[in-house]
């Protein structure tokens, strides 16, 4: 059984680690085996829980906090590093190759993307270890959350282009390819290494976008991080990943003191500003606390505080609605359909590229391998309707014979 994925991300300081905190200690107290892990370089996962928690150096490395709760913390150095080891030593002879000094190589072999990449393969590791029910993952804040969970899809794409022409120059013509090219060619091992992260990364994109996983944003009820929200929602729909709930924290109790009174008018505002944002995602509440909520038994009483104020929140191990694209025949033509809550038509540009799709919405981009149907079609329109970002294809004579 393929566990309950939740990621738990926010703008930074809002709060987001302890109501992932408090979401697995509430899990595992429920019968629940449950993990809670941690993307952020500088987690204070090991804070919220009270334990010493390390960067894990493998996979499996998790520690346990109380029954049926582990917490991991996972960066560049967890997992990958006997596979980064072969990437660096080529890298290392390339550099070499063109006169690099050694000790400025090894600055240069850093690889991009390490954080990313550990996490989401021991991510990976995890979901089909058959070891949990649960697995929260506590991500950094939100731009580093966007490029976390934008890694599997964009890696796969430059990769399939990439090993198929790579792995036939290798074994077809290597010694007069090396020369050609003046610098060593990668060993088919360097190719093994990248593949093996290929076909992980597509295994965790395919958790990630199912019914098992989603995402829950955490903010406070003030104008600046509602925005950043916003953005956020639109920006992971346009990604294929499902939100599930929006928690809105550090809600101040309703008191007659003047200066709690003036909090709790601007907090009202603001939340009244997030239902009617967030429009058919459950909204939950969680309150400003009189200390700290640190610790599994001081989470479990903000896990028990914490209420469902709109929309209607399916238990935990319910199936999750997804937001994916699809493409919808109409007549002779074909619509590709693509979820972009609370984004405008000015906010999107589109470019259509050979076999792609690329489709940017305030910045953030996606390239959309289209689908064989629509690959022997043009672009006719495209808009931005009732939060749905709708292109429409007609179909190119010569590539569709009569009756096909």
């Amino acid at each position: 059984m393929t566990p309950r994925v939740v990621l738990v991300t926010g703008k930074g300081g809002v709060g987001k680690t302890t109501t992932a905190a408090a979401l697995a200690v509430d899990a595992a107290r429920a019968g629940q085996r449950t993990l809670v892990m941690s993307t952020d370089v500088a987690h204070s996962l090991g804070d919220a829980l009270k334990v010493d928690l390390r960067t894990s150096r493998t996979w499996d490395q998790t520690q346990e906090v109380e029954e049926r709760l582990h917490a991991q913390a996972v960066g560049a150095r967890t997992s990958v590093a006997a596979d980064w080891g072969t990437l660096r030593d080529y890298l290392l002879t390339v550099l070499d190759s063109v006169g690099v000094d050694p000790v400025v190589a090894e600055e240069l072999t850093a690889l991009p993307g390490a954080d990313e990449i550990s996490a989401l393969l021991t991510l990976g590791h995890h979901a089909t270890s058959g070891a949990w029910d649960v697995i929260v993952v506590d991500c950094a804040p939100t731009a580093e959350t966007l490029r976390l969970l934008a890694l599997p899809e964009l890696l796969g794409w430059h990769l399939d282009r990439l090993l198929p022409s790579q792995r036939r120059l290798l074994t077809a013509m290597r010694p007069a390819a090396a020369k050609a090219a003046g610098l060593p060619l990668p060993s088919l091992d360097v190719l093994d290494v990248v593949a093996t992260w290929r076909a992980h990364m597509a295994e965790v994109r395919d958790l990630l976008t199912s019914s098992r996983a989603s995402v829950r944003i955490v903010l406070t009820p003030e104008n600046v991080v509602i925005a950043e929200a916003r953005r956020i929602l639109t920006s992971l729909s346009l990604h294929g990943y499902a939100v599930d709930a929006v928690v809105v924290n550090r809600v101040i109790p309703i008191d007659d003191d003047p200066w709690r009174s003036a909090w709790n008018s601007a907090q009202s505002a603001g939340i009244a500003t997030i239902i009617e944002s967030f429009h058919g995602t459950p909204v939950l509440t969680a309150p400003y606390l009189a200390g700290e909520p640190t610790g599994a038994a001081a989470l479990a009483d903000l896990a028990r505080q914490t209420a469902t104020l709109d929309g209607d929140l399916p238990p935990l191990g319910a199936p999750v609605k997804s937001n994916g694209l699809r493409v919808d025949a109409d007549g002779e033509e074909f619509v590709l359909v693509l979820p972009l809550p609370l984004a405008r038509s000015g906010d999107v540009e589109l470019a259509r590229r050979a076999d792609d799709l690329v489709v940017d919405v305030g910045g953030v981009r996606r390239v959309i391998a289209l689908p064989s149907v629509l690959r022997r079609c043009i672009v006719k329109n495209a808009g931005v309707r009732s939060g749905e970002l709708r292109v429409r294809f007609e179909r190119v004579e010569e590539e569709w014979p009569s009756g096909r």
